[in-house]
């Protein structure tokens, strides 16, 4: 049985904490991140697990993460990471939303963020665009094929996107 969370799926760099954050400031709902779960969990930022540990326990922290909101959260707006949609449970999070974008928009989003060498930080495989956009290219048709419902977000307000989603959620 599928929960009543909003589950938000994309490509890293797309818009996804920022888009929970406003969400949540404007309804008033409960807000979680994946990979900040995570990082709680194993008291370790994630660039760290992927050195330390590779990116195989990655998805299987993810898997655990995935159970753990199957169990036990409702009600809630809930950011997942790039490729948290490979879950095998992620159908019964909740109605997954895709916030969706080329790769150009992405990556001129984080060039040209205020902080942008901090976004960049956080997504080092934005260091590489060609394999960024190889990456962008493998995950594109599989986050249309799981999600419910799709959101452009392309040269779009923040308040119209959040909005658009409440609507079709």
């Amino acid at each position: 049985m599928s929960k009543n969370n909003i589950i938000l799926i994309g490509f890293m760099g797309v818009g996804k904490g920022t888009t929970a954050r406003a969400y949540s400031k404007e309804y008033g709902t409960f807000i979680i991140d994946t990979d900040d779960l995570i990082e709680s969990k194993e008291n370790m930022r994630i660039k760290y697990i992927f050195k330390k540990y590779g990116e195989s326990r990655f998805r299987l922290l993810e898997q655990e993460c995935a159970d753990w909101i199957q169990n036990s959260v409702d009600n809630s707006f809930i950011s997942c990471g790039g490729g948290f949609y490979k879950v095998n449970n992620l159908k019964k999070l909740g109605k997954v939303v895709l916030l969706h974008a080329s790769f150009d928009w992405i990556y001129n989003r984080l060039l040209t963020a205020k902080n942008s060498k901090a976004k960049l930080k956080k997504r080092p495989l934005f260091l590489e665009p060609k394999k960024a956009r190889e990456l962008y290219n493998d995950r594109e048709k599989a986050y249309l094929n799981i999600s419910d419902i799709v959101i452009n977000v392309e040269n779009r307000d923040l308040i119209e996107i959040i909005k658009e989603i409440n609507k079709k959620v």
